[in-house]
This record gives structure tokens, C-alpha cells and sequence, in this order.
């Protein structure tokens, strides 16, 4: 668990019991409804019950589109007893003549024996033992609560186990089901994993210890005869795939969640959820490491959903220092109910982290996004988290990201204002008061001072939003943003930003079916931008403008967009003249006069800089190298009176840098791999080699020698098996 990472403890009621478990147990706590989670930083955390689907290639049967196919075969002349889910046969309502369906998220058993031993007789017909992994209880009343019931061959032997003379078994095998207490009456299967590592073995299942201690009271209450009433099996239908109920489920249980708050799942028109499922399905083939979360209701209704691409979950190691949350479309009601996690890269552009659609936006909402987005990042959270105005996420920022920086959109606060002034909006005075007060004012008092003018001058000093945004003027106003990192993200000169990525792309009523048909493109538009803007700054020299050696320097070294940037500062250097203010041993303060364009005397500003002249470390009351990631003109000003002559290398940020070496693929941890587990090979060969693609994709001579590289392996590896024949 990293320092920086929020871990929520456990209620103080709640028990936990880990039962032949492994040490890396993964745990979903729930007391009363809420539930709370175990965290872990790795890609395999489980948080407030979201249900990973990853690693492209594995097509589980209880994906969605099983679901779509309804996954049992539901016989026709069944008629509902008035029970509020799908009624399903165990013994006859399964195709392909099984006597045990596999295991589906949603099912439902009236106790915990029920649910272990309808596990336990499926994993006997195929030819697999079952044990207990993890379970909860309530710590004072000793009731279950929930387990994780997983294959035998779940995990590895301890060192300790390794030295017996017991035949290795375990495989680490991810076959399980995780059952939740429901209602303090039902118990529900949360989640599934159907795929194994390893064959099945008919007759050593058969003298398990799991298969051995089925007696036969515990088989008639899964197998019941003629003569017993039939148990059934509750089935809820995944409700992304429900092509009536849009969203919710086609059950009874549809027609009574009518009196429940349809406000709390995701609005699908008719075909969306199909939609969803097509675009989940094919980017998990196409895009090793893609991920999504699916988050439903207590009544079987989608609520939330997230996905990212495994180039978004790589690029957040390089960028995801500052990352913004768009909330447009949501904020705005845009037809699709879209979030978007933004950073940018070193060429300043934006870059997608992520995505989600939101059945509402209140804070449990933006808790799941939330947790769900940080579990793919491997429990690191950013820096810096930009967002709209919203105390609802507000809230679940403090909770998921208790260390981030919060900040809100300087662009969309000054929007804000302004629209909701009525008249005012259109005074030239006033917007030039409020820009003059917000933007240019680089000391707390005075821009104190110019607020409290400026809302008495026109006569708003009790209007609401004011009041409110004053309140919370830490979080937004520049003059308050000096210790934090922007990454250039908002440009306070103008609250101008570049935080919107699908701007441009989605409109207001942009469909769904319009958002994913566009998707790939946007993307493939934006990676394309980013390979051209790779290509020009190492082979176009930018234009020099002065004869300053600072801008020769950091010609060669900054991507040619931020090179431009910092250029402009060094031209500005012009316009500066110099006073020594006060001197404290080898620290010297100094004032800056900053006089306007063209020699303007009557527009003059002073600036404050700081300067440390034994670490040549220096600091500028305009902020500039923390809100754009690069020194200001007055900082390079102090560093030319004092004879330095390059700008030194604690100010020249790696993420900016046109040779900044990144590979858009997760990160390759260890060589510790199981030869025996095909699973751990593949994925191992393939981290590695994408290594390669990437590294071959930077220029022609890096092609040849890829392309060479693969040959000469491919060959190798051949004659390997041709020696095995």
C-alpha cells in the first residue's frame, strides 16, 4: 500500500474470516447496503462491487452478450409465481442438456448451503473441486455476510508448502463466484470467473474434499426429484442488453421498479444497450488490456458504466500528474450522459485517461466513477484533479482523493459568473473589472480587496452564486493556485483551457449510437496529432527570436508547441527592468517592473522574485513555472542579472521534453514468470514484444531493426518445435 493511497477501514462490526484463502485475497465488505472495499494497487482490485471485465482475448459466459442470449434457456410455458425475477429451472431449464448452468452474475439462492452447493455439483459435473476462499460475517451477531468460493487450484503453494513432498496442485487458477447477503434473506452471485488454467480431472474432482462431504440431504436441495417441488435459481438479466426494458430488466420486478426512482440508472433508448455491449466487446478483442466496469442497481438496472484502453492506463504513468474530469455533458444534459478523465501530453495537447456514463450525478455516482477509475490506475491518484463547480463531487473527491489537489475550471467559474448576472453579462465594465480582479491581481489582499469593490460597485453583494464562489474562492482563483501543479492545463492569463478532449465531437444531441461510431476516430485523430507532433519537433529547429541563450537552449530540448510557449516569455523579457529589494545572506529578493507592449509606461506591474542564489532555486509571485510547468520572464530576468547562463535543469520538466521516451503499454513489473502457466507466457511474450513495436514505430532505422528482430525470432522459435517433432 503506497503513502499516498486512501485505504477506507472496514465498519467496526464487521468480522472477517478468511477461510483456506490465499494471502492476496480480494474482499468486498457490505454492512447495511454500503459497501465498502479492500484495496489493494494492483489492476485486480475490487471497489464497492464493480465487476472487471479485462484482458481482451477471455469471452466469459456471463458476459453481457450470454446475458443477451439469456444464458438458460427459460421454458415457455413457465408461468411466474408473482416472484420479482426470472424463475429458471435447475434441473431442465439449462441448454445443451447440463444439468447445472454455470454460473451467472445475478443468480440468487434462498440460503448460503444452497448457493455453495449448487457450486459444488457444478463444479463436480465438470471435473473441478471447489473451496471456501475468503468470507465476512458480522463480527458480533458471527452472520455470514458474503464469500468468495474459487477453484481448488486458486493460488500457490508458500514457500513453507513448497518443501513438502505433496504433488503440486495449484495453479493459480482465477475461476471463482463472490456471494453477497441480499436483503438479509437472499444471497447473490456479484461476480463470476468461468475461465480455468488448467484440464479438468473427472476422477481426482470425485475424491475432493469439497465433492466428498456432500451428503445426500445437501444434493436433493439441488437436484431435487419429481416428487420435490422445484428449487429455482433467481436470474436477474443483466439489463445492458435488454432490448425493452432499456435499461432495466424484463421481469416483474421491471413493472415494480415503476414506483422506484428511475432517476438512479442509466436512460438508454431503444438499441443503446446493444450499442454498448458491441463497442465493449470489440475493443476487448481488438485492444489487449482494455477494461470496463459495469455498475447496477439493487433492482438489476444499469447505473454506471467506465471503460479505458490500455494506451490511457500507460499514459497516465507519463502525464497523470494533472488530470481534469469533464463533466459537460452531464452538467449540460447532453443526450449521452458522458465523463471524460483528461490530461495532457508534452506536446500540450489533451489525452483521454478514461470514460464513463453516469446515471445521475450524485455523490455515490461519482464515488463509484471514481474508485472505479483509480482501480485501473493502480491505486496512484494525480497530483491535481480539475472539475466543474459541483459540491456532490466535491465530496467524493475528498473521499476517493483525500491528498489530490482539488482546483475548478477557471474558464467555466468566469462562464458561470457571467451567465448568471443577467444584465450585467453584457456591461463591457464589469468584465473588465472581473478579468482585471481575477486575472491580474498576484497578492491575496488585492484581490480581496478588487472582489469586495467590484460586487459593492454593482450592487450584487448578496447574490447567491457570489457569495458562494467567494466561499470556495481557494479552489479556483489564481492568486490562491501558487503552490499547485497545472501542467498548463488552465492558463490564467485568459481562463482559457485545454481540458475538453471530445470538443468539437459531441454536441448536445450527439446520440450514443453517434458517440461510438466516432469514438475510434477521435482517438485515432488524436494519436495521429500526437505522432506528427513527435515527428516535427525532432526534425523542424523552431525560428529564434532573440539572442537570448535561454531560447537557444530550450530550443533543442522543449517540443517544439511548449518551446513556443516559453518563447514568448523570454521575448517579454523586453519589457522588464530590475530594482534589488532586500538581500538575506545567498537568498536576494527582487522587484520587477513589468511595463505593457510597446513601451506602454502607464500599464506597470510589479512582480516579486526570489532568488536562491547557492541552489540557484527561484521563485516568482506570478507563479508561472507551477501553473505552466516553465520559468516566467522575470525568472529568467533575475537568472541573466546574476550571470547564469542556462536556465537550470530543476526547471526544465522530462514531460515536456521533444526526446520525452514513452511506451504506450501497461508497465512490465517482473521476469518471474511460471513456465508452466500458459496464461503468465502470454502475456509476458506480449508486454515485451509491444516493447519492441513501440520502440521500431520512432523512425525507419528503428523499423529495419524490429522487423529484423522479429524474423530472426520467429525463426529461432521454429526451429525449437521443428526439433521437438
Amino acid at each position: 500500500m503506497t503513502g499516498d493511497h486512501h485505504v477506507l477501514p472496514p465498519p467496526p462490526e464487521l468480522h472477517i474470516t478468511i477461510e483456506e484463502g490465499s494471502q492476496n485475497s480480494e474482499q468486498l465488505f457490505e454492512d447495511d447496503g454500503n459497501e465498502l472495499e479492500m484495496e489493494r494497487n494492483d489492476i485486480d482490485i475490487e471497489s464497492n462491487g464493480l465487476e472487471i471485465e479485462g484482458n481482451g482475448l477471455d469471452t466469459e459466459s456471463n458476459d453481457l452478450q450470454d446475458d443477451c442470449d439469456q444464458m438458460l434457456e427459460i421454458e415457455e410455458n413457465h408461468e411466474s409465481n408473482g416472484d420479482d425475477a426470472t424463475a429458471v429451472s435447475v434441473e431442465n431449464g439449462i441448454s445443451q442438456g447440463k444439468n447445472y448452468p454455470p454460473p451467472a452474475v445475478g443468480m440468487e439462492f434462498e440460503s448460503y448451503n444452497d448457493a455453495y452447493n449448487y457450486y459444488n455439483c457444478y463444479a463436480k459435473e465438470l471435473g473441478f473441486a471447489i473451496r471456501v476462499k475468503s468470507s465476512w460475517t458480522k463480527r458480533n451477531s458471527k452472520e455470514k455476510r458474503g464469500a468468495v468460493l474459487c477453484c481448488n487450484c486458486e493460488g500457490f503453494k508458500t514457500i513453507k508448502e513448497a518443501n513438502s513432498r505433496r504433488k503440486e496442485t495449484r495453479t493459480g487458477c482465477l475461476a471463482m463466484i463472490r456471494l453477497r447477503l441480499v436483503e438479509s434473506n437472499r444471497w447473490r452471485v456479484d461476480e463470476v470467473k468461468l475461465e480455468h488454467n488448467h484440464l479438468f480431472d473427472h476422477e481426482r474432482a470425485q475424491n475432493c474434499k469439497s465433492h466428498k462431504k456432500m451428503d445426500a440431504v445437501a444434493k436433493r436441495k439441488v437436484e431435487p426429484t419429481v416428487d420435490v417441488e422445484v428449487r429455482t435459481i433467481k436470474l436477474y438479466r443483466t439489463s445492458m442488453v435488454d432490448p425493452v426494458g432499456y435499461g432495466c430488466s424484463n421481469s416483474i420486478e421491471g413493472e415494480i421498479s415503476e414506483c422506484v426512482d428511475r432517476s438512479r440508472r442509466l436512460k438508454l433508448k431503444k438499441g443503446d444497450s446493444q450499442i454498448i455491449y458491441n463497442f465493449f466487446s470489440h475493443s476487448q478483442l481488438t485492444n489487449p488490456n482494455f477494461v470496463y466496469l459495469i455498475d447496477l442497481n439493487d433492482e438489476g438496472c444499469l447505473r454506471n458504466v467506465f471503460w479505458i484502453d490500455s494506451r490511457s492506463r500507460a499514459a497516465y504513468g507519463y502525464f497523470g500528474d494533472v488530470v481534469a474530469v469533464d463533466t459537460t455533458c452531464l452538467s449540460n444534459k447532453y443526450q449521452i450522459p458522458l465523463v471524460a478523465f483528461v490530461g495532457v501530453n508534452h506536446h500540450g495537447q489533451s489525452i483521454l485517461l478514461g470514460c464513463g456514463l453516469l446515471g445521475d450525478d450524485t455523490f455515490e455516482t461519482y464515488v463509484w466513477l471514481f474508485r472505479a477509475w483509480l482501480t485501473c490506475m493502480s491505486g496512484r491518484p494525480p497530483q491535481t484533479i480539475i472539475t466543474d463547480h459541483c459540491r456532490a463531487m466535491q465530496s467524493a473527491i475528498s473521499e476517493v482523493f483525500p491528498r489530490a489537489h482539488h482546483r475548478l475550471h477557471l474558464s467555466h467559474v468566469m462562464q458561470s459568473i457571467l451567465e448568471n448576472l443577467g444584465e450585467l453579462q453584457e456591461s463591457g465594465v464589469f468584465q473588465m473589472i472581473l478579468n482585471r480582479t481575477v486575472y491580474e491581481t498576484v497578492k491575496v489582499d488585492e484581490f480581496e480587496m478588487g472582489w469586495d469593490d467590484m460586487v459593492r460597485r454593482f450592487g450584487i453583494t448578496d447574490h447567491g452564486l457570489l457569495c458562494t464562489l467567494y466561499e470556495e474562492r481557494e479552489r479556483w482563483a489564481p492568486v490562491y493556485q501558487k503552490d499547485t501543479f497545472f501542467a498548463g492545463m488552465c492558463t490564467f492569463q485568459n481562463g482559457e483551457s485545454t481540458i475538453s478532449f471530445f470538443d468539437g465531437y459531441v454536441h448536445k444531441q450527439t446520440s450514443l449510437k453517434e458517440f461510438f461510431h466516432m469514438y475510434e476516430l477521435v482517438l485515432q485523430t488524436k494519436h495521429k496529432n500526437e505522432a506528427v507532433s513527435d515527428i516535427e519537433s525532432r526534425d523542424l529547429s523552431p525560428m529564434l527570436k532573440t539572442r537570448c541563450f535561454y531560447e537557444l537552449q530550450l530550443s533543442k530540448l522543449y517540443s517544439n508547441e511548449i518551446f513556443r510557449r516559453f518563447q514568448d516569455e523570454v521575448v517579454l523579457m523586453a519589457c522588464l527592468r530590475i530594482t534589488e529589494s532586500h538581500a538575506n545572506g545567498h537568498v536576494v529578493t527582487y522587484m520587477i517592473k513589468e511595463h505593457g507592449a510597446e513601451g506602454d509606461r502607464s500599464d506597470i506591474r510589479n512582480f516579486e522574485v526570489m532568488y536562491d542564489k547557492a541552489g540557484m532555486e527561484i521563485r516568482c509571485m506570478c507563479s508561472c513555472f507551477n501553473f505552466n510547468g516553465y520559468l516566467c520572464r522575470h525568472g529568467l530576468y533575475v537568472l541573466n542579472c546574476n550571470g547564469v547562463v542556462e536556465v537550470p535543469f530543476q526547471y526544465i520538466l522530462s514531460r515536456w521534453r521533444k526526446d520525452f521516451k514513452r511506451l504506450y503499454i501497461p508497465n512490465v513489473e517482473s521476469n518471474n514468470v511460471d513456465s508452466s502457466n500458459p496464461i503468465q507466457l502470454f502475456d509476458h511474450l506480449y508486454r515485451r514484444s509491444m516493447q519492441v513495436v513501440e520502440e521500431g514505430m520512432m523512425s525507419r532505422d528503428h523499423y529495419t531493426v524490429a522487423w529484423q528482430a522479429f524474423k530472426e525470432s520467429l525463426n529461432k522459435v521454429r526451429l525449437v518445435s521443428n526439433n521437438h517433432v
